[in-house]
Order: C-alpha cells, then sequence, then structure tokens
C-alpha cells in the first residue's frame, strides 16, 4: 500500500503519518516511511534520536555526485536523469521499531531554476518507492503534491487529505484536490483533525459535500502539551490512536475489496 498525505500546514499531517507508520509496523507490515515536506517533522513525531541531525537525501552531496555525475550547486551540462536508486533506503533510511525513515529535502519547482541533480535523484527515487517496491510507503507532504508526477500518480493508493474545521484548511482540500486531478491522482480522500464536537464534524461534512470522508481524529490538548514538551506525541493520546486505527482498519479493508475485485 503507497499513501500520500498532505494539507495545510499545521492541520496535523505529520501525526497522521506517523500513527499509520506505527500501526502498520506493529501490524507487522515492512515500512517506509517518507518526509517530503521541506519543514521536516516526521522523524521527531517518531521518536527518532536526534532527529535534527538526520541528513535529508537532497543535501548528500557526495551521493548525487555518485549517482548523477553531477555536484549539486555546480555548473554541470549533463548528468543522469535515471540514477541508481534501488539501493538507497538499505543504505540510508534510518531505522526504527520496524520503520525505515527517509528525508527527501526540497526539490526544486519548475518556476525555481533549471533542472538540478539532485532533483533528478529525488524524482528517481520517488518512483522506485511507488513502483518497484513491495512495501508500505507512507509520505508526509507539504500542501502541495510536487514530489508526485504523473508516472508515479497511479501507484499511490491513497492521497489523504487532512483537513481541521475552517475555510482555508478546506480551501487547501479543494486546491489539492485539483492539483491531484491534473496528473491523473483519483484515489483521493479526507480525514478530518482536531474535531472538537458534532458541530465540528457537520461543519466538515457540509463543506467537503464532494470529497469521501475516511475518519476524524479528536482534538486532545495531550497532543499539543506532547509537541510543546518535545516529546513524541503517539501515545499521548488513547482517543486520538483510537481513531487513526478505525483509519487504518479502512485503509486495509479497502484494498482487500480492490484485491478481491481483480
Amino acid at each position: 500500500m503507497k499513501i500520500a498525505i498532505s494539507g495545510k500546514g499545521g492541520v496535523g499531517k505529520t501525526l497522521l503519518a506517523s500513527l499509520l507508520a506505527k500501526i502498520f509496523a506493529q501490524s507487522g507490515y515492512s515500512v517506509i516511511a517518507v518526509d517530503a515536506d521541506p519543514d521536516a517533522n516526521l522523524a521527531a513525531t517518531l521518536g527518532f534520536p536526534d532527529p535534527n541531525n538526520i541528513t535529508p537525501i537532497s543535501e548528500m552531496a557526495d551521493l548525487i555526485e555518485e549517482r548523477t555525475g553531477a555536484r549539486p550547486g555546480q555548473s554541470a551540462p549533463y548528468f543522469k536523469l535515471n540514477p541508481k536508486v534501488d539501493d538507497i533506503p538499505e543504505k540510508f533510511a534510518k531505522k526504527m521499531d520496524g520503520i525505515r525513515l527517509m528525508l527527501m529535502g526540497r526539490v526544486k519547482r519548475g518556476g525555481a531554476g533549471c533542472y538540478c541533480p539532485e532533483s533528478a535523484l529525488l524524482q528517481t527515487l520517488m518512483s522506485h518507492l511507488l513502483l518497484a517496491r513491495n512495501e508500505v510507503v507512507i509520505m508526509d507532504m507539504e500542501a502541495g503534491i510536487e514530489h508526485l508526477g504523473r508516472g508515479t500518480a497511479r501507484a499511490v493508493d491513497k492521497l489523504i487529505i487532512v483537513v481541521e474545521p475552517g475555510r482555508r484548511s478546506i480551501e487547501t482540500a479543494s486546491s489539492i484536490k485539483g492539483l491531484a486531478s491534473e496528473i491523473g491522482l483519483e484515489n483521493l480522500v479526507v480525514v478530518g483533525n482536531k474535531v472538537r464536537n458534532e458541530s465540528d464534524r457537520e461543519f466538515l461534512i457540509s463543506y467537503l459535500p464532494d470529497f469521501t470522508i475516511l475518519g476524524f481524529i479528536p482534538y486532545d490538548q495531550a497532543v499539543i502539551e506532547a509537541d510543546h514538551a518535545n516529546l513524541s506525541p503517539l501515545e499521548s493520546s488513547e482517543q486520538v490512536r483510537n481513531s487513526v486505527l478505525e483509519i487504518y482498519n479502512k485503509l486495509i479493508a479497502s484494498t482487500e475489496k480492490t484485491i478481491s475485485k481483480l
């Protein structure tokens, strides 16, 4: 199963990604957790030691030069557009509790300059993770879906957009849906986070009529306090964990249903 998680900043993408990664791993699956958000927080949320000292793939200059033939930041008229990446998860991912963590770092966008060797490596690596790996891949993404392209979108089993009860969050969800449609990514669902009461649930349901809602995660101050204390919030709230467990079960059920149709 390949899962991409997106949404407006601060809505809880990383919390959902980390809890799903933990639950899949505890259920016996081989899990690769990919932090594809430049504001990388997945390592800390998962509880990896020294998260600030983990080097993103995009900043591994020696690796990029070895695989593409060009060093980042230097003028290079030629470099490999399809570098070798199949060994990178085993060699460079951080491992803990059955989860392999990879920090992608920034990808240069089309309007930000020429196509560069680090972009070539990251995009090839993302394609490998989605198309060639027989594992659960969970991607914590920024509000856009820049790490995905037409060639990899078909491999994403679910694009989960995390929303909170607020108009800006809903506007971001609509924008992501439009971007996903442009690259042919149609397996799109919504998870409502920070839901305090039935009124919040009804607000999200009424303003997201064109979305399938996979589940709701309740607001819990314990999660906020854990974050403020620089602690992993994974075990801070039983009700949050139980809500994500329900989402996990729905994901598993949807996959089994798809397989039965093949």
